[in-house]
């Protein structure tokens, strides 16, 4: 039996794309490159982004389609080459070349106001001019679109130097994403963990951060997979570890510390913050009440030889701003919005020292014997 291109591209006909139910040859999915040599076929298909979540399973299809429907004989297994019609990707390290800083926000534990100290963090960094970026990494609890007031707003994508990239959300001044945008907000995300690590890494990678003097990062609670994917994916300058002064939190942050300057890892810490540290009633502003503890972070922070930058009261105004997408650090006039101002200034001095003192971050390489 004669092989010849019409009898391939009938056969392919047959193949539905699965993310839209149409045929891959309607769909202009099969390039106009195909070569027959005796009975070797070979052509390529063609997919509207980089990362196609379905090529695997389309490209077998496609080679038992031509198997069935053409001549079971043909040699197509390996044979067919896939292209993208976007750009690709930039290669790691460089997917942020326009990113100056790339600042870890993580703690040992929950429930420690990691996540209301990175937002406020990046918002008094933008009021005193920087271009900052928040990347709201807590896949499983994301808090970052409610704090900042956007988490109703629509994400869209725009065409940027042939790639079809993420438009980031801002307020405040601050560029920010979040997987809190993809999913219904009362749901809860169930998946597994390298569903996770991709949802992260399109955020990175597949987003327009464009020129940014500093990067938060909202990392999750305790040390996962999700922290070595960020580490595998981004050279980061430094990490920020937040903790609160009691006991069980201050163990925990230890161990936060452990993980960024273990040896596979190798992220410097730019220091520590301790949130909650005492409580000060509105109609009472000098008072202090030590809750939690005093001044266990600023101990720890000494006994490890790390900086502490900067010491958060407990004041109502912190979760009724959070709760409201008003943060507390837009007001510069309240004892919050003060400690978050001095905090963005101790962070920027350590960045600077951090990186006067010691080489570029490389990012993580995992090798596997």
């Amino acid at each position: 039996m004669a092989i010849y291109p019409q009898l391939i591209i009938d056969a392919l006909k047959n193949v539905r794309y699965p993310g839209t139910g149409q045929d891959i040859v309607s769909a202009g999915m099969v390039e106009d490159d195909i070569r027959i040599d005796g009975m070797k076929v070979s052509f390529s298909l063609i997919t509207e982004r980089q990362n196609d979540p379905f090529i695997k399973s389309l490209v077998k299809m496609a080679e038992q389609a031509v198997l069935t429907y053409a001549d079971p004989n043909i040699q197509i297994k390996g044979n067919i080459s896939v292209k993208s019609k976007q750009a690709p990707r930039p290669a790691l390290p460089d997917l942020l070349p326009g990113v100056k800083n790339i600042v870890a926000v993580a703690s040992g534990k929950g429930g420690v106001g990691k996540s209301t100290v990175c937002t406020n963090l990046a918002i008094a960094l933008a009021q005193k001019g920087y271009k900052v970026g928040l990347l709201d990494a807590d896949i499983f609890g994301p808090s970052v679109p409610k704090m900042l007031g956007v988490e109703d707003t629509p994400i869209y994508t725009e065409k940027v130097e042939g790639r079809d990239l993420i438009i980031p959300v801002e307020n405040y001044g601050v560029k920010m994403l979040s997987i809190g945008f993809f999913v219904k907000k009362e749901d809860a995300v169930v998946w597994r963990g390298a569903m996770a690590s991709n949802a992260l890494k399109q955020l990175i990678s597949d987003a327009d951060w464009g020129e940014l003097d500093y990067f938060l990062i909202d990392f999750p609670p305790g040390t996962s997979d999700i922290h070595l994917t960020l580490v595998q994916t981004l050279p980061i300058t430094g990490a920020v570890i937040v903790s609160t002064p009691q006991e069980v939190a201050l163990a925990d942050a230890r161990k936060g510390i452990s993980m960024f300057t273990g040896d596979k890892v190798n992220v410097p810490i730019l220091g520590l913050v301790e949130n909650m540290a005492w409580f000060t009633p509105a109609e009472l502003p000098e008072n202090k009440y030590y809750i939690f503890g005093k001044d266990g972070c600023k101990k720890l922070a000494k006994q490890s030889g790390y900086a502490l930058l900067g010491q958060i009261p407990i004041v109502q105004t912190i979760r009724e701003g959070g709760d409201d997408g008003q943060p507390v650090a837009l007001n510069l006039d309240s004892i919050t919005g003060m400690a978050f101002a001095q905090l963005a200034d101790n962070v920027v001095a350590a960045v600077d020292k951090r990186n006067w003192e010691l080489p570029k971050t490389g990012i993580v390489e995992i090798t596997t014997k």
